[in-house]
This record gives structure tokens, C-alpha cells and sequence, in this order.
């Protein structure tokens, strides 16, 4: 059972993440592509060194259960971030994600390839981002939004800010509520919500 839109004179959709208004739901539902940045967002956004000079970032499990299922559903996904890592590059392979732009220090670059690569409009992505870098494709795209401890001035530039905070499950929320604005949750969880 795909899980319907409410009546449009209904102003909140209930979600498991908390009621979310009808309009903003709404553009959840026309996502064609989700970038996230990486630190912060898929991780919690700190860097742990060894002695060795090694670096070690931590990932969450249910964040990748949801890009993988976001991407099975048809949704691309992609990462833009500023720094280099071989553990991103890994972890976002490993992942099936395929669109992997690292060391941007201006991820409007990344962005406007990506936009010509997939032949998408702005109003067809959602991005998800945690500090100052993020603000300008947070502001272009058509979801902005925000994870839970992100900076106070993105979380002000965002559309939506997640429940949960980044490393913490923020991306598997934007995903189940994409799959869920577009009638595609139940294949992936088995439920009738």
C-alpha cells in the first residue's frame, strides 16, 4: 500500500520524524536528486587522528540502508565535500553511490555539473548540509535542508531541519521521508505507515 499525500486542506503530514507541513512534504515528493555533504552530515562531524597521522571517521549503518534504498527507488544520490578521504571514497562506493565529488572548496562547481550531467533543474534536488560552505546550494536547490546540529545560520537557510543529528541517522530520515512524499516507503520497510 503506497502511503497517500493527505487532502490539501489538511496543513501537516505526520510522520515518524514529527508533523511536517503539507506544502514542504510536497517537494519532498518531486526530489530527483539528494546531494549530502559528508562531515557533519553522514558523519558526526568529528575527525578522529591516530598517531600515524591515520584518519578515522565514523559512519552510520542505517544512513546506508537508506541511500541504498533511496537509489533503488530511483532517486540519485551524490556527496560534495570539502575535504579528501580515502574512507569517503570507500564508503560512498561500497554504497553504490556513484556521483562522489570530493576536495570542493566551492561545491556550487560540483553542483552545476551535476545539474548538467543529469539534466535536472534546482527545483529537482534536495541537499543536505551542516556549516557555512553548505549555505549557497542550500539556498539554491529546492529542498534545503539542514541536519539537527548544524550550524544556527544553515539551519535558518534551510526548508527543513532533520530530527536527528548528522553521523546520527539525519541522512536515513531525508531518505525515508523521500521515499515516503513519494509513495515508495513500504518496499523497503514493510509497513503500512
Amino acid at each position: 500500500m503506497q502511503h497517500p499525500l493527505p487532502p490539501k486542506d489538511t496543513p501537516f503530514v505526520t510522520t515518524w520524524y514529527g508533523d511536517i507541513h503539507h506544502d514542504l512534504f510536497a517537494r519532498f515528493g518531486h526530489v530527483k536528486l539528494l546531494i549530502c555533504d559528508i562531515d557533519g552530515v553522514f558523519s558526526d562531524g568529528r575527525i578522529y587522528l591516530g598517531n600515524d597521522g591515520e584518519e578515522l571517521k565514523a559512519f552510520h549503518t542505517r544512513d546506508g540502508f537508506g541511500v541504498k534504498a533511496l537509489m533503488t527507488a530511483g532517486v540519485e544520490v551524490a556527496v560534495i565535500t570539502g575535504r579528501r578521504s580515502n574512507i569517503v571514497q570507500r564508503r560512498m562506493e561500497s554504497l553504490g553511490v556513484k556521483h562522489i565529488y570530493q576536495g570542493q572548496d566551492d561545491k556550487t562547481k560540483a553542483y552545476a555539473e551535476l545539474l548538467n550531467t543529469l539534466e535536472l533543474s534546482h527545483a529537482d534536488v534536495a541537499y543536505v548540509g551542516d556549516d557555512v560552505p553548505d549555505l549557497s546550494l542550500i539556498r539554491q536547490v529546492g529542498l534545503g535542508i539542514a541536519v539537527r546540529d548544524a550550524h544556527p545560520s544553515v539551519q535558518q537557510a534551510a526548508s527543513y531541519v532533520t530530527a536527528l543529528p548528522g553521523g546520527f541517522g539525519a541522512v536515513r530520515e531525508v531518505t525515508d521521508l523521500l521515499l515516503m512524499a513519494q509513495g515508495k516507503l513500504n518496499e523497503y520497510t514493510g509497513s503500512s505507515e
